[in-house]
């Protein structure tokens, strides 16, 4: 399958060209057996939200594992006259080695905690730097942004409808699949389900009616094809006076007679709100109770909680452009820092300072904790460690705030869980990647487990991030040393 083969891609070369200028310089250096540590994280949920969700590490695990240079890549490099010959025939060899570790996917995260550990040979992390941020940050991205329309939808089944205006093919084939993590029940976008098995879902368009004598002959044509799936776009001309009354007449001229019931109606323009409710009242009347009316028309997770709010009948929502593209907050923004050397076998942190106390990094071979709640089994807070550290959850742990360090809470009758897995170990996959659905499934559950006041869409609840008490203390260490240098 093409879009689960990335060796047919030529991916390998796409990566920052100072990855390229990065790796060099390390081999020339007789740095490339040195060991180090990367974090990849992120320091805002879009939107303003209380979490994120992520997604994509199916897609790391392919890339690494089919991660190679071909003569014509190394050809390429050699006209640019910048790079060793002797790093040309590594790179033409070249097999990641190291080891990495991934929070799953569908998991819901939170700003600052790594949700990709990196431990390997210098050139080995730097190469992939690129692909995990670019892979993470777009399907991570369009999941979250899924989740939010989908749960404003309060139960009401989301289509994504956004291949034609997403950011490129990849856009809308890998913006599916993260949708389909993300809640939604079905793509427009064909190849997501042959690749992936995100259920294919569509109709007709406007230009179906409008290449018929008539709206009815429109319908009734599509009706006699598919008699167990019919549903008809009834906005091309009227809503109230030919589209509704010509699906009726379907309904009950072709449909019927046949044992087959009208499945519904799609509106996609005008005051959506009013047009469903006169659209319920005139199927009802006709004793089509059952007859579904779909929503489509540049909507989000905002529209749609007003058009719940205001009384509106639709049963399922198509939801495009401001979903494909996270329309409202279009950009993740992972980072991948540096944090740690080895020398020796022993582990160095390191960190990144910055005037902007958010780009201040957590230094140290690191991994994330989640606490639970034993009675409710809802989070209740994350704690990012050192990687040696272990959270007893038989006694109580106090969390405290990071920088307004007198904000503490005694966390008491939780338990602990290392919300990171091993994905690789010495360059070998160690892994299975769940099924898509058990994805989906997955992150349903862990979403639904989330406090109400989390997922609040405006002012949500912060959600604790802290420190280990041994992290603190490393990272204020090494921030009084750098600060009088």
């Amino acid at each position: 399958m093409y879009y689960n083969n990335f060796g047919d891609r030529k991916l390998p070369m796409l990566m920052d060209f100072y990855e390229l200028t990065m790796a060099n310089g390390y081999f020339a250096n007789g740095m490339k057996e040195d060991i180090v540590y990367f974090d990849m994280f992120f320091r805002k949920n879009p939107d303003g939200a209380g979490f994120s969700i992520v997604a994509g590490l199916e897609q790391v695990i392919q890339y690494i594992k089919e991660l190679k240079f071909n003569d014509h890549d190394i050809e390429y490099l050699r006209s640019k006259n910048m790079f060793k010959e002797e790093f040309l025939q590594y790179l033409k060899n070249f097999k990641f080695s190291g080891d990495i570790y991934a929070i799953p996917e569908g998991t819901p995260v939170f700003p600052n905690e790594p949700l990709i550990t990196v431990r390997a040979k210098s050139i080995d992390a730097q190469l992939i730097e690129t692909m995990l941020l670019l892979t993470i940050n777009h399907q991570s991205l369009i999941a979250t942004k899924a989740n939010r329309v989908v749960r404003a939808a309060k139960g009401r089944p989301i289509m994504e409808f956004g291949a034609r205006r997403s950011q490129g093919y990849d856009g809308a084939i890998y913006g599916a699949r993260a949708a389909y993590i993300g809640g939604v029940v079905g793509t427009a976008t064909t190849l997501a389900d042959e690749a992936f098995g995100v259920p294919a879902l569509g109709t007709m368009a406007h230009s179906w009616v409008q290449m018929y004598e008539s709206e009815y002959e429109a319908f009734k044509v599509y009706a006699e094809n598919y008699p167990d799936s019919c549903t008809l776009l009834i906005d091309t001309y009227n809503v109230i006076k030919s589209g509704i009354p010509n699906a009726i007449r379907i309904s009950k001229e072709i449909l019927e007679p046949m044992g087959k019931r009208l499945k519904g109606v799609r509106i996609d323009s005008g005051d959506i709100a009013y047009l469903s409710k006169k659209c319920r009242k005139m199927l009802n009347e006709a004793n089509l109770h059952d007859c579904a009316i779909v929503a489509s028309n540049s909507l989000d997770e905002f529209i749609i909680t007003d058009l719940l709010d205001q009384g509106a009948k639709i049963d399922s929502f198509g939801v495009g452009e401001r979903l494909i593209t996270a329309k409202s907050e279009p950009v993740f923004g992972c980072v991948y820092k540096l944090a740690a050397i080895e020398k020796n076998g022993e582990i160095i942190p390191k960190i990144k300072i910055s005037e902007n106390e958010e780009k201040i990094t957590n230094p140290g071979y690191k991994k994330v904790w989640r606490l639970y709640d034993k009675k409710a089994d809802n989070p209740i807070a994350d704690v990012v460690a050192l990687h040696n550290e272990v959270i007893d959850d038989t006694k109580p742990y106090t969390i405290f705030d990071e920088i307004h360090v007198w904000k503490k809470k005694k966390v008491t009758r939780f338990y602990a869980k290392n919300l990171q897995v091993p994905v690789f170990i010495g360059g070998e996959c160690v892994y299975e990647s769940p099924s898509l659905n058990e994805i989906r499934d997955y992150c349903k559950k862990e979403v639904d487990n989330l406090w109400n006041e989390v997922k609040r869409f405006t002012n949500p609840h912060t959600y604790y991030v802290d420190l280990s008490s041994d992290l603190w203390i490393c990272k204020q260490d090494l921030i009084g040393q750098y600060s009088f240098k």
